[in-house]
């Protein structure tokens, strides 16, 4: 038996995805925000997957994708401040110290603007990020 959706002589393409429904595109836009909890995976897997299904979904999962890829950046920064300045005697100590605490607040700041986006798109507006590389326009 063979595939009606695999492409062959009288089908040479298969079929486009269905678009959202209103209500799911809503929820999958607020969904990218609040994935940015864990980091930028759901952001990134819902905007590749879902931005040519539902227009509100595409523009609110490059937002928080931009987002989550600037949370990533300047974590990575930390880290590797953090690490080089740890060679250094006492000072590096102290500084590493102070980074890690700059890390955990970064942290913070991402879960309660992921969590704003959210509870913003679900209620039927949009979310900008306050700072954000637009890497992805």
């Amino acid at each position: 038996m063979t595939d009606p959706n695999a492409a062959g002589p009288d089908q040479p393409y298969s079929q486009p995805a269905a678009p959202l429904t209103p209500e799911a595109d809503q929820q999958a836009a607020m969904w990218a925000h609040i994935g940015g909890i864990v980091g930028f995976l759901p952001a990134l897997l819902i905007w590749l997957l879902l931005k040519d299904r539902g227009q509100r979904t595409d523009v609110e999962g490059k937002e928080a994708l931009n987002w989550q890829i600037t949370v990533t950046i300047v974590w990575v920064a930390i880290w590797i401040v953090s690490a080089f300045l740890s060679w250094i005697p006492f000072i590096g100590l102290i500084i590493g110290s102070l980074l890690g605490l700059v890390a955990f607040v970064v942290w913070v700041v991402n879960v309660i603007f992921s969590i704003m986006g959210g509870l913003r798109v679900n209620s039927g507006g949009s979310y900008r990020y306050p700072v954000a590389l637009r890497l992805i326009k």
